[in-house]
């Protein structure tokens, strides 16, 4: 199998960004060079593209209740510029996916009661944590927290 067969077989799998589709090249055996060319050849070709891959990450990532800092770390990972990271993140207020305080509320009303919130000062902590974790900031993981309170 050809290094371009070897990434198509790849990128047909699922999105690759060039650095990502490059190391797993490398890590079959594939020279450097040979590698180099075949990531420039997806990317020509339109297989690859990190702007594509970003999009998809940032999606799938919000889609499994992580927030904007776990997602934008992520992205970084993968040294994605900064224009591509914002890309990612317009497309998902464009496909209503980047209302993340709505996300952070949902996450919570679905690992916590709001009554118990209301009664229990360490497991309101908790769930801020929680929220931390999954990467939102501070200010939306004590708004959400609020929130659920408020229901």
């Amino acid at each position: 199998m050809t290094p371009a067969q070897r990434a198509l077989s790849l990128l047909v799998r699922r999105e690759h960004s060039q650095l990502e589709l490059r190391r797993k090249l490398l890590a079959k055996g594939i020279d450097a060079g040979d590698a180099d060319a075949a990531v420039e050849r997806m990317t020509r070709e339109g297989w690859q593209d990190d702007t594509r891959f970003a999009a998809s990450l940032a999606r799938s990532r919000a889609v499994n209740g992580y927030g904007p800092l776990r997602i934008e770390a992520e992205l970084a990972m993968h040294q994605l510029d900064a224009g591509q990271v914002a890309a990612a993140f317009e497309a998902l207020d464009e496909d209503g996916e980047g209302d993340w305080q709505a996300r952070a509320c949902d996450l919570l009303a679905r690992r916590y009661d709001g009554a118990a919130l209301e009664a229990d000062p360490a497991l309101r902590r908790k769930a801020v944590d929680f929220l931390l974790r999954r990467g939102f900031g501070g200010e939306t993981a004590y708004a959400a927290v609020r929130r659920l309170r408020e229901r």
